[in-house]
Order: C-alpha cells, then structure tokens, then sequence
C-alpha cells in the first residue's frame, strides 16, 4: 500500500536540547492527533473495540453479579467489577499491538521516519493516543457498571485514584503492544499471539476468584501477579470487596499497583524505542 503525506511539511529539526525537546512534544502532540483522527474516520473500530468491554461488565456484573461467596464477606459484583475494568486494560494491548503491526507492515513507520520529524514522536503519539483511547473505554465500562448495580464506596478523589491506577497500568501495556507490533510485522500474527498469551494471565489472578480460595502454588502466583496488584489495588481505593490475607502483595496491593507498570514500562519502553530505531538497518 502506497502512503501519501498531505500534512504541512515539517522544518528541519532543530539542534539545541531545549528546541528538540519542545519539537518532540509538539511533533509527539501531531501524532496523537494523528491516531486519533483516524479512529474518528474509522467508526466501526469504535463499536468493534467497545463492544467486547461492554459486553464483559453487563454480562459479568449482572448475570454472574450474585456468584460465589467473598473471603471476608461483601457482595460478587462489587467484587467481580473492578477486575473486569483491568482485564480490559489487558486485552487493549491487543488493539495496540496490531494497530502498530499494520503501520509497520503497510511502510506507515518507513514513511515518518523518513520526515523531519522527531524520531520519538511516533511512539509517544502512538502511547497517547491509546492512553486517551482507554480513558473513554474505562469511563465506558465505568457507566455500564453503575447500570448493573456495582457502586464505589469510597470518597469520588479515592475512586480517581484508582482509575489512575488501572490507566496507569494500561500505559504500561501499552508500551508491551508497541514493542510487540515492531517485532511481529504481521498483524494477523500479533492476534494468535497476544490473547492465547492474555487469557492465562487473567485467569491466574484475583479477577473472578480470590487467591484464597485457590491451591496454595496456585494462590501465590496469583498474587504476585502484575494484574492481581491493580485489581486489589482499586478495589481497596473503590471501597469494594476485596481479598485480604496476611501475604506481603496483599497488604501491599497500591505499592505493587505502582511498582509493575513502572517495571514494564522500564524494560519495554527501551526495548520499542531501540526496535523502531533498527527497523530500516
């Protein structure tokens, strides 16, 4: 497929560490827009990605809303709701990972690289855009749960502090999705690999089930996993339900919360940024 630029044309970039930092967020900000932009012009992508999100909260939080018992005491749907508000953090690497496999598979990546334009722009574009992206999907999920009865109980700054979490959490993923969509130039193969490799995660961790009520191994695997961390961490911060137990992760959930996303961003982001610079070597 043949890419065409019909945007102004950019100077050239500039030499001095402050000018090149203000044309990289000024060039990263056109790149954002750029994203976005074409989720605007591509309609059926919205009702395509919100569906399966909309679809998880009503399905879950009203049919299986009054399901198994809570340790503690508490009811399943305020229990169930906050970990399907980070499953669907985690199954959005997907959208960012075959959206950056076909950019690079159709020459999109080539064609930037080869403008005048800050080299960091197209990744820090690409992270914004999804961050902005999942912000609307998580205010979404957060509508159609009010709808089937979950509620947080905390005070609305604890219920954004959480919210900070679990986008916290996605723009970590985000990095995982470029970097994968850099390496695997094939967006059909991103897919195969990306959700066979999501449900494992998801099921071996405190989303549906409590790691109490799981066998031991099995248990503390799910609570050191990085998912487990956002999800009990927001439950406390919601004031819903949650897991308790006298483990390290879980008297410590918003310090994990914290902690794994800023791991997966430290190895992931390094390794897309060195990715794209090697893609034309």
């Amino acid at each position: 497929m043949r890419v065409t630029w019909d945007g102004p044309v950019a100077p050239p970039l500039p030499r001095t560490s402050v000018a090149r930092l203000r044309r990289a967020v000024a060039d990263g900000l056109t790149m954002t827009r750029r994203y976005l932009a074409h989720v605007v012009r591509a309609p059926e992508e919205i009702v395509l990605y919100f569906s399966l999100p909309i679809m998880f909260v009503l399905v879950f939080g009203y049919v299986f809303g009054s399901g198994m018992a809570v340790p503690g005491g508490g009811g399943y749907r305020e229990f169930l709701l906050p970990g399907v508000f980070v499953m669907t953090m985690l199954y959005g690497l997907g959208a960012t990972a075959t959206s950056v496999s076909l950019d690079a598979h159709r020459g999109v990546v080539d064609r930037f690289r080869s403008m005048p334009v800050a080299r960091s722009a197209l990744l820090t574009g690409r992270s914004a855009a999804d961050l902005l992206r999942a912000l609307l999907e998580l205010t979404t999920l957060v509508g159609c749960g009010l709808l089937v009865g979950w509620q947080w109980r905390h005070s609305p700054g604890e219920a954004l502090l959480a919210v900070g979490l679990i986008l916290w959490l996605r723009f970590a993923l985000t990095w995982v999705g470029i970097y994968l969509g850099l390496v695997v130039r094939n967006p059909d193969t991103v897919g195969v690999i990306v959700f066979p490799a999501a449900f494992p995660l998801t099921a071996i961790s405190n989303v549906f089930v409590a790691p109490d009520l799981m066998p031991g191994w099995l248990g503390t695997v799910s609570e050191w996993n990085p998912l487990s961390a956002t999800v009990a961490a927001s439950r406390e911060l919601f004031g819903n339900p949650g897991i308790g137990g006298d483990s390290w992760p879980a008297q410590h959930p918003l310090l994990l919360a914290v902690g794994w996303p800023l791991l997966l961003v430290g190895l992931f982001a390094p390794l897309a940024v060195r990715r794209y610079q090697r893609l034309s070597r």
